[in-house]
């Protein structure tokens, strides 16, 4: 068995077990940057691909490897994988679905923290001196508790509902809008509530994104929905940077749409140093928090992603079903 490893080794020899590597299996490092050229050149009798989820595997890239059986995400992500060409040729395409979904609803509530206790904003004034100005200017501000806050989740999947599960504890009213509303015995089990997308965007104080990143969800929050928010309503961003106009966001920070927000991950990937959203002003650079889209890579995520990674792997060399198949 040859796998075509197009993300970091490092990660790869860090959270492998070894004893769930098939023998005689041969590891092809081509790393997190390539073209397609140099992956048919080095991997031309790869019989699978471990691709990063942020990376892309191109229909030319499966046409031409002929021995290829399986593409497998490293994470739950699989939008940059040619879907239609591995149907084609009958090759599975497999990811970790719902792996990060604790990790990243733990991120979330990090964030809407961090956003509302303007948690950098206060260290940063902390660390020049000037502890008790911030104090008494973030009091006269007015400091929200997520108890009092509506949170909306747009989107309500497996990281949706660990999120509603972890702001149960809050106290916070939840909604949520998904295509589909879910059962009356789910909703009571998460406590929250169905709303439409207009209302959920004019209603929410908190609007953090749980979508998946489609032709449907690409810029699916831009200038429109930031003009039917609160002024005073934060967005967190923990899913795809895609799915956030982000010129849109920049605007609606600037002209104070909204009051900030919360970005586990913006677009492009990597992060230009001119990206709109890290030129902000300098008095309202403390409306955006990020972090270095992590959301979904604790350790214990790794471990669980590695185990999936090479069961599927061993599956497809022993000619069975792998599991988790996306396409």
């Amino acid at each position: 068995m040859k796998v075509a490893i197009l993300t970091s080794q490092e990660r790869v020899e860090k959270f492998t077990d070894w004893s769930l590597v098939p023998k005689d299996t041969e590891l092809i490092y081509i790393g997190q940057t390539y073209t397609d050229d140099e992956v048919i050149q080095k991997a031309k009798e790869a019989d699978a691909i471990l691709v990063d989820a942020v990376n892309a595997v191109s229909g030319h890239v499966i046409r031409h490897l002929p021995n290829l059986k399986l593409v497998q995400s490293e994470g739950v992500a699989y939008n940059l994988i040619d879907i239609e060409a591995a149907k084609e040729r009958g090759i599975y395409v497999c990811n970790n679905a719902s792996a990060n979904a604790c990790s990243v609803a733990e991120h979330t509530i990090m964030l809407m923290l961090a956003c509302t206790r303007r948690l950098i904003e206060g260290d940063a004034l902390v660390r020049r001196g000037k502890q008790m100005q911030a104090k008494g200017s973030f009091i006269l501000d007015g400091i929200p508790e997520l108890e009092h806050c509506h949170v909306g989740l747009l989107g309500f999947g497996a990281i949706g509902k660990q999120t509603a599960k972890r702001l149960k504890g809050f106290g916070c009213r939840v909604s949520y809008y998904s295509r589909h509303q879910a059962s009356a015995d789910i909703e009571q089990e998460y406590q929250v509530s169905y709303l439409p997308l207009q209302e959920l965007y004019r209603s929410c104080d908190i609007l953090s994104i749980h979508v998946p990143v489609t032709a449907e969800t690409k810029n699916m929050v831009d200038q429109h929905v930031f003009e039917c928010m609160k002024s005073t309503a934060v967005l967190i961003n923990t899913a795809r940077g895609e799915i956030v106009n982000q010129q849109d966001l920049y605007h609606a920070i600037v002209s104070e749409k909204i009051a900030g927000a919360g970005m586990d991950t913006l677009f492009p990937e990597p992060v230009p140093f001119d990206h709109p959203l890290l030129q902000l002003p300098e008095y309202l650079q403390y409306k955006v928090t990020f972090s270095p889209h992590i959301g979904g890579t604790t350790y214990g995520v790794f471990q669980h992603m590695y185990r999936t990674i090479w069961s599927n792997i061993s599956a497809v060399a022993h000619g069975q079903k792998p599991n988790h198949i996306v396409s």
